[in-house]
């Protein structure tokens, strides 16, 4: 019983539900096919009274930018969550009633280090050969190695990784569909970038708070740590 409990305490926050069964009736988005996890946030601040007009504003300006056509090694944004390549919101819109609808996309241009690794090396003996010396000076090898890392990076296709993303306004919660924590702080970091706004991972006992009366609330507080094992 006891396990159960800790199990049911300290792994609340991520949720694995089937969608397809509970919003039957709303957008077809990719976290809508099949099942998925999320994570739940609250979102700290209080938004202007011209909510839809400054929210558009601040997605417009941090869309989603492509990188494929330019050396740049790291690109991201906000696009469609029915299609990633919509950073412009021209095939569907990211309101639907009283939530926001986003996907977080990111771009990252990435060389394997066996494969950096193999083509410094084959370029360094192509220099020593071409030169005819005995061996490289550590100046020819710290250049070579940057230019090739330069050149394999500008020829490498970026990767994309994309994230979805529910906003509920009135309730001022956010569902992130990623249990990953890297990526948890990425979109702490962006989100506040783009609405000046902070967001806090909900646990059992603030998720409680929401959920309670006044009565409850104070017997709420009341509750000390304790650890189950």
């Amino acid at each position: 019983m006891k396990s159960k409990f800790f199990r049911e305490r300290y792994r609340f926050p991520e949720v694995h539900i089937n969608f397809s069964s509970i919003f039957t009736n709303w957008f077809y988005m990719g976290l809508l096919k099949g099942s998925g996890s999320f994570v739940r946030f609250s979102v700290l601040g209080e938004l202007p009274e011209n909510t839809l007009d400054f929210i558009a504003n601040r997605i417009a300006a941090f869309s989603f930018q492509d990188i494929d056509d330019t050396y740049d090694e790291y690109s991201i944004g906000w696009v469609s969550v029915l299609n990633m390549f919509d950073s412009q919101f021209k095939f569907a819109s990211y309101a639907a009633g009283d939530y926001i609808t986003l996907t977080m996309r990111i771009d990252e241009r990435k060389v394997s280090p066996a494969i950096l690794k193999k083509v410094i090396q084959k370029e360094e003996e192509r220099v020593r050969l071409e030169k005819q010396l005995p061996k490289l000076s550590r100046s020819m090898k710290v250049e070579i190695k940057e230019r090739v890392s330069v050149d394999l990076m500008r020829k490498a296709i970026p990767i994309p990784s994309i994230f979805e993303l529910c906003w509920s306004l009135s309730d001022a919660t956010l569902l992130f569909f990623s249990t990953n924590k890297k990526i948890h702080a990425v979109l702490e970091d962006f989100f506040k970038d783009s609405f000046g706004m902070l967001i806090r991972q909900q646990i059992p006992y603030t998720t409680a708070e929401n959920l309670v009366d006044e009565e409850q609330l104070a017997a709420l507080e009341r509750i000390s740590a304790d650890i189950f094992v």
